[in-house]
């Protein structure tokens, strides 16, 4: 029997087309008077409140709002609700420390990387130039995939036609604009974002009543509300960890950063964005708990859509899949002009290579080339969740030894290596399996029966966990 879809397939793909033309032609419009190696890198550095504020925001989420806050609510409670708003907001507070040292200490600067070769050696750079690419790259896949599935879900459009029209008219102004085309058109998408969330809370309180609030869960679940609740605390501590630890590594963050006109401007926008952010993730994380509060067989990642799409109308259809879009192309965006500036910036000490090569265009060659696997990935539906997983461990790992090397001028590049090493060792001995069932270390070497059931249950808080405050330990240790 065919499936019954919300909307009709000829519907969506022209309001998929429609959302992304209207993209491409403000960014080609908007960029097209700021050309330049400046303005692709940076805005020219006078960038300000108001379009840094909601590009700040909008390149902070993604079409994994829809489904990640939701999903975990329904299985870590308020505790993975908090830890994941936290989590994704946490970074414009820090950002506001880090910007100003960086900002300082490399004012005609345009990347996290400039500073990491100037303190380390090329080989330990090198590992977190690829680190962080790989993790934006795994971003990059991860957010096309989530929008062709999404659209799929609604009206049955193939995946590979959604991930082909969001690819070609993202990468069109992107390439074209750099980063001044992504910071206006994050200027729109933000405010069509807030626009359409605010519509959806009044639809679903309106479809829900009285079990849209606390005490509904309360009664349904209290154990997602418990205080007592363990994988609340360490569902909250591992997105807090895992997504915090990312975003510090996101080159469009750093971008922008280097592209707010002043430090005043950049702090302001930073504080801004951090209260943006929390109520947007809360609401999402909320939905899910009251979806599966009402339906415990709903499909943990389909909550907010379930109590959306109560009554089937295309009007609110419509409204899912431009909200999904424009949080998508938000992301990829910023996610292309990233990536491109990486290479651009730090290619003459990465690739041995012609000294008179155009980075410019070596780094758009690169882009297409990564965006032809992320069509592939996304046209097959590829869950990709274990990659993002692992791309967070590694972002764990380096974190802090990176960080502390801005206020501690004794950490060199052994030492680094060392700290980051024996970190990503630690977590990958804890980082569970697919089926998150076991690790190497628990179930492989030493029987799951010779731990305590805290500890098989919570593999991949333990493996972040670790991950992270392994290397600390060892740079205290080595200065001894």
């Amino acid at each position: 029997m065919d499936k019954t879809y919300f909307l009709n397939q000829s519907t969506s793909i022209i309001a998929v087309v429609v959302i992304s033309l209207i993209f491409v032609f403000l960014g080609l419009y908007h960029s097209r008077k700021y050309q330049g190696i400046n303005n692709y890198l940076t805005a020219n550095r006078n960038v300000g409140f108001f379009s840094l504020t909601t590009s700040l925001t909008a390149s902070a989420l993604g079409a994994w709002i829809l489904f990640g806050p939701v999903s975990a609510s329904t299985w870590g409670g308020m505790g993975a609700v908090i830890g994941y708003s936290l989590g994704t907001a946490f970074p414009m507070l820090f950002l506001i420390f880090l910007g100003k040292k960086i900002r300082k200490e490399f004012p005609k600067g345009s990347s996290l990387i400039e500073f990491t070769r100037k303190k380390f050696g090329k080989s330990l750079f090198k590992l977190i130039l690829l680190m962080t690419i790989f993790y934006m790259f795994i971003f990059l896949c991860a957010e096309v995939t989530a929008i062709s599935v999404l659209i799929n879900y609604i009206s049955g459009v193939e995946l590979w036609l959604t991930a082909l029209i969001i690819l070609i008219s993202t990468l069109v102004y992107t390439l074209y604009g750099g980063l001044r085309a992504s910071i206006f058109t994050d200027n729109i998408q933000m405010v069509v974002m807030i626009i359409l969330l605010i519509t959806s809370l009044v639809f679903i309180t309106l479809f829900t009543g009285s079990e849209f609030s606390i005490q509904f869960i309360k009664e349904k679940n209290p154990q997602l509300l418990s205080l007592s609740y363990i994988p609340g605390y360490t569902a909250g501590l591992t997105f807090f960890i895992a997504v915090a630890a990312t975003n510090l590594f996101h080159q469009g963050n750093w971008q922008r950063v280097y592209s707010a006109k002043n430090f005043i401007t950049l702090k302001k926008s930073l504080i801004m964005s951090f209260f943006l952010i929390i109520p947007i993730i809360f609401f999402m994380g909320f939905t899910g708990m009251v979806a599966f509060s009402i339906s415990p067989d709903t499909r943990p990642d389909l909550g907010f859509f379930t109590l959306l799409l109560n009554d089937q109308t295309e009007i609110l259809s419509l409204i899912i899949i431009i909200l999904g879009l424009t949080l998508t192309i938000s992301t990829v965006d910023t996610l292309v002009n990233a990536i491109s500036s990486l290479i651009v910036v730090d290619g003459k000490a990465t690739f041995n290579i012609n000294k008179k090569t155009n980075f410019l265009n070596l780094s758009k060659k690169i882009i297409l080339v990564l965006s032809l696997i992320c069509f592939i990935v996304a046209s097959r539906g590829f869950d990709i969740l274990y990659l993002f997983l692992l791309a967070d461990l590694f972002c764990c790992a380096f974190v802090l030894t990176v960080f502390y090397s801005f206020y501690n001028k004794d950490i060199n590049e052994k030492t680094a290596y060392i700290s980051i090493i024996a970190g990503l060792l630690a977590g990958f001995l804890l980082f569970p399996s697919p089926d998150f069932t076991k690790s190497i270390l628990v179930g492989l070497l030493i029987p799951l029966e010779t731990f305590i059931p805290f500890v098989s249950q919570s593999l991949l808080f333990l493996s972040f966990f670790v991950a992270t405050f392994i290397p600390l330990i060892v740079l205290k240790l080595k200065k001894y």
